[in-house]
């Protein structure tokens, strides 16, 4: 028998539905929200805002996308958490709206997990176990894999997240918010010529507040000497940073490796679309033997089909859940 999952997708700024049947993507639609350029950052209300204008149209284009009717929908698959609160309350209600108008199942998706489990919307899939580091704007996590439904957190952030880093680093030079790509872009014209600290923290678990410190500290006093070193420096600046964070990212994940035994290694989140850090993993995964897996850009980003793929295995499993479930801000792997 044929299952078709419909994966909603509202946990931040980015409106997403996608279809998925027998495991493969069908459709995968997404509306961005341009108005949070103009704050620097995303702004919750107007984000929450935005999904209820968008959430209708993303859907249903989904739906035609994917060629069939909403009456072959099986299940509904949803972002319950972690994520901004006001987005994920549209989502959600949409959500259970559409499986009680159809009479079907729902099944939440913890977005976290739904981002590892981005590697199983295309080929080539990775054979469990398999090492994940998951980065983004508010999570970074290196999470061992042992099955669709079977992960574990084994090292984390301790304050901010490797995306908050760029983030944060773009608004001290002055850039565009999302700043990351930005940086990225910059970077590959300049050289990383300027070094800055990798925080000492044992274990497999990450700190970037200390580095977006140094990184202040060392604008503020080379601005003092001349007012106009960002503008001079720009693209090397870039390029020191963002090889210090991916660095940082790529010690922990190979200590990861060295301690599990594990050489099946992949990477998720927005910031894995980072072009140093795809290349990065893929260098280091030839030099210590891994088999690296890197998604395709647009399983990268906030995306419904990751959603769907995660509703999918638990479909498998017959893991629903009610219309008294609710969004959550907080929610751990």
């Amino acid at each position: 028998m044929s299952i078709t999952i419909l994966g909603i997708e509202s946990s931040c700024d980015d409106t997403s539905a996608a279809v998925l049947r027998d495991g493969k993507v069908l459709s995968n639609c997404t509306a961005n929200q341009e108005a949070h350029r103009l704050y620097g950052g995303v702004v919750p209300e107007v984000a929450s805002r935005a999904h209820q204008i968008n959430i209708i149209p993303v859907v249903d284009l989904a739906i035609r996308q994917a060629g069939i009717k909403k009456e072959e929908v099986d299940a509904v698959a949803f972002t319950r958490g972690p994520g901004l609160i006001g987005s994920l309350i549209v989502g959600v209600s949409f959500a259970k709206a559409y499986a009680l108008s159809l009479g079907i199942p729902l099944i939440e998706a913890n977005h976290m997990q739904a981002h590892v489990l981005a590697h199983f919307a295309e080929d080539p899939k990775p054979p469990f176990p398999f090492l994940c580091l998951t980065v983004s704007g508010g999570h970074t996590q290196i999470v061992l894999a042992r099955d669709y439904l079977d992960m574990e957190v084994i090292g984390q952030t301790l304050d901010d997240a490797a995306g908050e880093a760029f983030d944060k680093t773009g608004k001290l030079l002055g850039l565009d918010y999302p700043a990351g790509p930005i940086i990225d872009r910059l970077a590959q014209q300049g050289q990383p010529v300027f070094d800055f600290p990798e925080p000492q923290i044992p274990g497999l678990n990450f700190s970037f507040s200390g580095l977006k410190t140094s990184i202040l500290y060392f604008l503020q006093r080379h601005k003092k000497e001349d007012p106009d070193f960002i503008r001079k420096n720009m693209a090397d600046i870039c390029a020191s940073v963002q090889a210090r964070i991916v660095r940082i990212l790529l010690n922990k994940l190979s200590r990861a490796a060295g301690e599990t035994g594990i050489r099946e290694v992949a990477i998720a989140g927005g910031v894995s679309a980072n072009s140093e850090l795809r290349a990065a993993l893929e260098k280091t995964g030839r030099e210590n033997g891994w088999n690296t897996y890197i998604p395709k850009f647009e399983y990268c980003t906030d995306n419904a089909a990751m959603i769907a793929v995660t509703g999918y295995y638990k479909y498998l499993k017959g893991e629903f859940t009610g219309q008294e479930v609710a969004p959550v801000a907080r929610w751990k792997v």
